[in-house]
């Protein structure tokens, strides 16, 4: 039987560096002419970020930066990264004016209650288009559901995919669009006429097409098994398409998690008040949760963290377990 790591070898130039939380997977492209990485991890672990890839470039700089799209965990280190090889950024075309003008009300940061150091783009990713990384060709395909204006990459010649967070190897990335309800857009999350829940389907069915020997997700380890995860990603679809509630449940507690994961220690007494504050768990709570009040929220959210393991209560201060 072919050994797992002989199986999951990548191409030349070609390197991962496997994140979980807060930072996202990044990709590292490299040829005679450029080195490219895809996704830059959450601020807080930028200069870890920039650590990797000197250490694997060596001497030679970073020539560019692709984000898949524009959450603070994929983004983060962009403005490091800048000052230290004045490297292009480039992002998806859709992303390209709220960045450029770092409007608050299109990015996703304040929506979520989340940090990223303010950089501006370059050039953008258009769907349908071919670039060449890593002595590679790569096609950006759309890939909306977790992220309206996401994209995920394609190598034909090796048969790889860069899922960001429309596939992993359990499930994929809150579908957020889904908090929002119709007609409505808070931080790139917007829900029209179109379900964001059909947009994940529609992305897993093309990604389903490929037929891909190996996926590179936005978090946690590249697999094989392309076939198995794409079962579980369709299982979890079904159940969230039958029960949007839970996606609303799963979503706020995600939040509150990352809140604990970057400041580590969190002060109940003053919690209500940002949970109060945050567009996103304001949307899942009005259109799906109806917790009475920002306390009630914040109390029910921190008990399903303590309950799941996730976190644990210390004289009045929240802790990662």
């Amino acid at each position: 039987m072919e050994a797992l790591h002989e199986r999951l070898a990548l191409p030349s130039g070609m390197h991962l560096f496997e994140r979980d939380w807060l930072s996202s997977n990044g990709v590292l492209l490299v040829d005679p002419d450029s080195a490219t990485l895809i996704d830059t991890g959450y601020v807080k672990h930028a200069a870890l970020t920039r650590a990797l890839v000197s250490n694997t470039l060596g001497p030679r700089p970073l020539d560019r930066v692709i984000n898949t799209h524009l959450h603070s965990d994929h983004c983060g280190g962009n403005a490091l990264l800048r000052r230290t090889w004045g490297c292009q950024i480039v992002v998806p075309r859709a992303s390209v004016a709220a960045v450029n003008a770092w409007d608050s009300e299109q990015l996703s940061f304040q929506a979520t209650g989340q940090r990223c150091e303010p950089f501006t783009a370059d050039g953008a990713l258009e769907s349908g288009s071919i670039i060449r990384l890593g002595g590679m060709d790569w096609e950006v395909i759309a890939a909306p559901g977790h992220d309206p204006d996401s994209v995920v990459l394609w190598c034909e010649e090796h048969r790889i995919l860069i899922s960001a967070d429309a596939l992993w190897q359990r499930g994929f990335g809150v579908i957020f669009p889904e908090l929002t309800g119709p007609g409505t857009r808070i931080g790139a999350v917007s829900a029209g006429e179109l379900s964001a829940f059909s947009e994940q389907r529609a992305i897993l069915d093309r990604i389903a097409k490929l037929k891909a020997h190996l996926v590179i997700p936005g978090h946690g380890p590249a697999f094989d098994e392309v076939d198995r995860a794409l079962d579980s990603a369709y299982s979890l679809l079904d159940v969230l398409c039958a029960e949007p509630e839970r996606n609303a449940r799963h979503a706020v507690k995600v939040l509150l998690k990352f809140l604990l994961l970057d400041q580590e220690r969190i002060d109940l007494q003053g919690l209500s008040d940002w949970f109060g504050s945050i567009g996103l768990v304001q949307a899942a709570n009005q259109h799906y949760l109806g917790f009475e009040s920002a306390s009630s929220l914040t109390d029910w959210a921190v008990s399903a963290l303590v309950r799941g393991g996730a976190a644990r209560i210390e004289a009045g201060t929240m802790l990662n377990a």
